[in-house]
């Protein structure tokens, strides 16, 4: 049996995009492939809202995460975390030998811009990392005002994680000033997992040729030259088609029949019903000044079993998602991103009270 996903990706995907991926292979060098992935990148360029170079990767986000770190930091990266896909950025930069620095919030908590502001006035770092959107505990960074801190250090490469929130609210990445901005497939864009995007700047462009030991297969100065050499919209290896397919399918649907405004507006409808059904029943773990319009993260004070919660619940088709790592059993998330509906929203919280008998 299917169980309808409630957790923080992969989501269920709509079933005209699963069809769509079954579409037949063509050349990957061919001009077919050139008119799919420009126009596949011109629509995200204004899911973005950015001129910047829009470039595929056949990875999940951590691979751009990586290409990011990795090729632009070229004296010492601050990676300023909230959770536990900060502190990755961190792990990719120490497993990649880029030396960095890690500013760690407390859980529940947002990066603080003022920690940021301190951290890039002592003038040791020329690439900073956040975590747009924190799935691990609920938390949307400030990110307008970490923007504005950042702008004051033109040096420095701004490197941001919107995995989780691109395509679920507005991250106008050319305002912000954002130089390299990271999302994958499997959360807010609505489709399968295995492709991740980002918008590259030509400031962060220039700065990784400075760079030497990119790597290969993310090096993204070659991927970035192939993408606009001749305008071909080429990469230098073998692209997944049936991801691009699925992502021209869902995109067109975004932009042309839902319209990304009423896309946000669904987004924090859903975001708001949940967590006024956590705070009656529950409480939410995060500081309530920050949290994410596409994810909540639900504090255990019953003290329920969160794994036998979510056996039952699998009973009836339906799987939420327990803690991450060290707030397993002691919080539950509950997902409302992509193409979730308020009607999905009811039918998970009613589940939730039965089993529980709330």
């Amino acid at each position: 049996m299917h169980k309808k996903l409630f957790i923080p990706g992969p989501v269920d995907v709509r079933p005209e995009v699963l069809a769509k991926m079954s579409t037949p292979m063509i050349s990957h060098r061919g001009k077919a492939a050139t008119e799919l992935g420009k126009d596949v990148c011109t629509k995200l360029q204004k899911v973005f809202q950015t001129n910047n170079v829009i470039v595929l990767s056949t990875t999940s986000g951590s691979g751009l995460m990586e290409s990011a770190i990795k090729c632009c930091t070229a004296k010492r990266a601050a990676v300023f975390s909230i959770g536990a896909f900060g502190d990755r950025w961190y792990k990719m930069a120490v497993a990649n030998g880029v030396p960095a620095d890690k500013f760690r919030a407390e859980d529940g908590q947002a990066t603080d811009p003022k920690q940021v502001d301190e951290v890039l006035a002592t003038g040791n770092y020329d690439l900073v990392t956040i975590t747009h959107n924190e799935t691990s505990v609920g938390i949307m960074n400030p990110i307008r005002e970490i923007a504005e801190v950042v702008k004051k250090y033109p040096d420095v490469v701004f490197c941001v994680d919107t995995v989780s929130s691109m395509g679920g609210t507005s991250i106008p990445v050319d305002e912000l000033g954002i130089d390299f901005c990271i999302t994958s497939t499997q959360k807010c864009l609505g489709c399968p997992p295995g492709m991740s995007v980002a918008s590259v700047s030509k400031k962060a462009y220039e700065r990784a040729k400075t760079v030497p030991n990119r790597g290969l297969y993310l090096d993204i100065v070659e991927i970035y030259d192939k993408v606009v050499k001749d305008d071909k919209y080429q990469y230098p290896s073998t692209p997944s088609e049936s991801h691009m397919f699925a992502l021209q399918e869902e995109l067109t649907y975004m932009l042309e029949v839902e319209g990304l405004e009423n896309r946000y507006a669904r987004h924090l409808e859903m975001a708001e019903y949940i967590r006024a059904w956590a705070r009656k029943y529950f409480a939410i773990f995060s500081d309530e000044r920050y949290l994410s319009p596409t994810l909540t993260t639900i504090k255990n004070t019953r003290g329920i079993s969160v794994a036998d919660l979510n056996k039952k619940l699998g009973e009836k088709g339906i799987e939420i998602s327990n803690g991450y790592g060290d707030l397993k059993e002691k919080t539950f998330r509950i997902s409302h991103m992509a193409d979730m509906t308020m009607d999905d929203m009811k039918l998970v919280t009613s589940a939730i009270e039965e089993v529980l008998g709330l």
